[in-house]
């Protein structure tokens, strides 16, 4: 069998023409008169009246979105990394540490979940309070 043999088991169902003599005849389903048994624009524009109805508040009212931060904790920097090495965003990319968020490299920050023996270099981190304890009794050095 191959694709241009394929057919389906059932029927087509053919959808109801109202309003063409037969069953459902003059009226065809709609009532008798008023405004939805006509033909054309059944209802005035709704969005409009909803626009009306809200307040006009004044002033600028903008506020822009907070850029997400990849959070990755010390004890995976524990796992992942060996003594002396640098940590920055772009490492932590490549191995796949942490995802790019709408295309871009997101800003990282570094928490305190765990323990750390390594000297480590961070850079271009941001790091908690804990976790820049943790790091600097290491051994390890922290630029921003």
């Amino acid at each position: 069998m191959q694709l241009h043999q394929l057919r389906p088991k059932h029927k087509l169902k053919k959808r109801k023409r109202v309003g063409r003599g037969g069953k459902r005849g003059t009226y065809s389903g709609r009532g008798i008169k008023g405004q939805k048994a006509r033909a054309g624009r059944k209802l005035k524009p709704a969005i409009r009246e909803l626009i009306k109805r809200y307040p006009k508040l004044r002033g600028y009212k903008f506020k822009p979105l907070e850029e997400k931060k990849a959070v990755i904790n010390i004890e995976t920097l524990e796992k992942k990394f060996k003594a002396g090495s640098v940590i920055n965003p772009q490492i932590l990319l490549k191995l796949r540490l942490i995802r790019r968020i709408k295309g871009k490299i997101p800003k990282v920050k570094i928490l305190g979940r765990g323990k750390i023996a390594k000297k480590l270099a961070v850079e271009g981190c941001e790091v908690s309070k804990s976790a820049k304890e943790k790091i600097e009794k290491a051994g390890g050095t922290i630029k921003i």
